[in-house]
């Protein structure tokens, strides 16, 4: 980004909360810090955030709750952070809209490592976000995805909505159709992180992408799954 990013961290725990801020403006970035979803609320209406750190656990509306929330009205990014380290928690934050999880405790250096992944794909050149394909719709099967609008098309006009998670697979797959992307690969390109040996993040989400856009969820016919190899696209892409 062309100027510092500026941080808000929604985090109930005292220490947690101050030792990031400080690591963060160490760091060169900008960041304020508050305890509850309702002092968030409150430093918001000045504006100006790039990116919002939410834990889960917070008293009173909890972090899933608000993640929700801000979904419906804003697209800022939200990097989730959870003491509970659990998958199901970090699906459903996901699906609510959530860029990426990191579980605690944490290094401070791979905190800022998600941050800046995650804004450089909401930066306009950002391949994920759509990049060179900014206001054009990709076609695939039976699908038109409406780029700026993350918003896919059947062939009878009915309209589906995409999670920013959902869109940014998606857009890995239409990006190198044909291409067989271990599951490395696809957490690489929409969370740059590796995965680790037990993670079954990217099959969460590639099963979830299916019940969208396959006819059949026993037999998927756009994203096939390729023994020992990953995951692959196997329709045609064309830009309208």
């Amino acid at each position: 980004m062309a100027s510092s990013p500026n941080i808000l961290i929604v985090d109930d725990h005292a220490q947690t909360r101050d030792a990031l801020r400080l690591y963060l403006e160490k760091v060169g970035m900008r960041a304020v810090a508050v305890d509850s979803g309702k002092e968030m609320d409150r430093v918001l209406t000045s504006g100006g955030f790039d990116l919002i750190i939410l834990d889960v656990m917070l008293p009173g509306e909890d972090g899933l709750a608000i993640c929700h929330r801000l979904r419906a009205t804003s697209k800022i990014p939200i990097l989730m952070l959870s003491a509970l380290n659990e998958e199901t928690d970090r699906i459903i934050g996901l699906e609510l809209g959530a860029d990426d999880y990191l579980a605690k405790p944490f290094n401070p250096r791979e905190v800022v490592a998600r941050i800046k992944a995650i804004l450089r794909r909401y930066e306009p050149s950002a391949p994920s976000l759509g990049g060179e394909h900014g206001g054009q719709v990709l076609r695939f099967g039976n699908w038109s995805l409406q780029i700026d609008r993350r918003c896919l098309v059947d062939e009878d006009g009915v309209e589906t909505p995409l999670t920013v998670a959902d869109f940014q697979l998606l857009m890995a797959f239409l990006e190198r159709p044909r291409v067989i992307l271990s599951r490395e690969r696809l957490l690489e390109l929409t969370s740059a992180r590796s995965a680790g040996p037990f993670d079954r993040a990217i099959d969460n989400q590639v099963s979830r992408l299916r019940r969208k856009i396959e006819q059949s969820k026993d037999r998927p016919e756009l994203i096939i799954t390729v023994r020992g190899g990953g995951y692959c696209l196997v329709a045609d892409v064309t830009k309208v």
